[in-house]
């Protein structure tokens, strides 16, 4: 894990420009929002996630999350089907400000066609250059 401006970036995972990271377990890949993006959002205060079985589509929102700031759209890394929802970060959505690459995961998603889409993220090296680039 490498800090960009106070901001965490870990290995072993890819980005989206939305500000979402994907992990690929196996067969399916959990998804949250980046540090950068909490920090932004200052305090979360709710997060409405669809249900598992539901399905999820690359860029395209699939849920919000509100802050004492703003409310926010949360915009799919990858598509596929839903396997599971984080119910904490629904019953206690501070988790996404204290561990968003942890506790704080949204989905686990069964992806559709994760090879052609991961060509539209960041690995960890483009990630740094990305978030370097947000600071300024």
């Amino acid at each position: 894990m490498v800090k960009v401006d106070g901001y965490e970036v870990p290995e072993g995972l890819y980005y989206s420009k939305d500000f979402a990271w994907i992990k690929i377990e196996g067969d399916s890949v959990r998804m949250g929002i980046t540090d950068y993006a909490q920090k932004s959002l200052r305090e979360i205060v709710y997060a409405e996630l669809p249900s598992a079985g539901a399905t999820v589509k690359q860029n395209e929102p699939y849920g919000t999350l509100e802050s004492v700031k703003a409310v926010s759209d949360l915009v799919a890394a990858v598509s596929g089907t839903i396997e599971s929802v984080n119910e904490e970060a629904q019953s206690k959505p501070e988790i996404l400000n204290e561990d968003p690459y942890g506790k704080g995961w949204l989905l686990v998603v069964k992806p559709a066609n994760l090879q052609a889409e991961l060509a539209n993220l960041m690995d960890f090296a483009a990630a740094v250059e990305w978030h370097k680039n947000q600071a300024k």
